[in-house]
């Protein structure tokens, strides 16, 4: 046993810990999700985060050394982000035809997720640097987490708000457009992409191929206009 702790103590230290638990994690949890047949309650997101958060608080392993590793895989959220450029160029012909009601989408909607965000929490009185970081909730974690430092909020809570609003955007998005009637693929995606960020894209990507280009598209347009326009509306908002 001892030569175990010694093992373990070993692994834990090494930033290939991190990389491989989240891997593990992943796999487990995707599989998890095919079994089940794919219900969007049963995310792989989710359940990863789940995993992981039990393991690391079993083991006592702190977050810095869990994340030396992880952050091969956040690296490589840039280029996956990239990738979403594919499915939108062979929809190209029919983008130029949607383009300017999609930009409106994307600026109502951003200007929806903002504004709800900050109001709801005024109401409940959260502190203006806490407002500051739940204003970006509903775009990608690392632009959040730029936007929330250049408006005065505080990057690690602004990524802790965005992982949560991807989660359940990817949760319920299903049954709320279900509720409201609404089919159209593309609808569907842009929705999940422009409320749920990258988690919605990829939950989109995973049930049709336009939900998930739309998706994708929905996720470049809020980072870029909440990257230009956040800045100088937010503070607008705050007491």
């Amino acid at each position: 046993m001892n030569e175990v702790a010694q093992l373990w103590v070993y692994l834990a230290s090494s930033p290939l810990f991190g990389l491989s638990a989240t891997l593990v994690a992943y796999v487990l949890a995707h599989a998890l999700f095919v079994r089940l047949g794919s219900p969007p309650w049963a995310n792989p997101v989710l359940g990863a985060v789940l995993i992981l958060s039990v393991v690391l608080s079993l083991t006592h392993t702190p977050y810095r050394t869990y994340f030396a590793g992880a952050q091969f895989v956040h690296v490589m959220l840039g280029p996956a982000v990239v990738v979403m450029g594919w499915p939108l160029w062979q929809r190209r012909t029919e983008l130029r035809r949607r383009g300017f009601f999609l930009l409106i989408a994307a600026l109502l909607g951003g200007a929806a997720a903002t504004l709800s965000a900050v109001l709801i929490g005024g109401l409940f009185g959260l502190d203006s640097s806490v407002l500051r970081s739940l204003a970006p909730k509903s775009v990608t974690a690392s632009v959040a987490m730029g936007i929330a430092e250049h408006i005065g909020g505080i990057p690690a809570l602004a990524a802790a708000f965005v992982l949560i609003t991807g989660i359940s955007g990817a949760l319920i998005g299903k049954y709320l457009l279900d509720a409201m009637h609404i089919h159209d693929w593309s609808v569907r995606g842009f929705a999940l992409g422009n409320a749920a960020h990258g988690i919605g894209a990829a939950r989109a990507m995973q049930v049709h191929p336009d939900a998930g280009a739309y998706a994708g598209l929905a996720l470049s347009l809020q980072a870029l206009l909440s990257s230009i326009l956040m800045p100088w509306l937010v503070p607008l908002l705050m007491p």
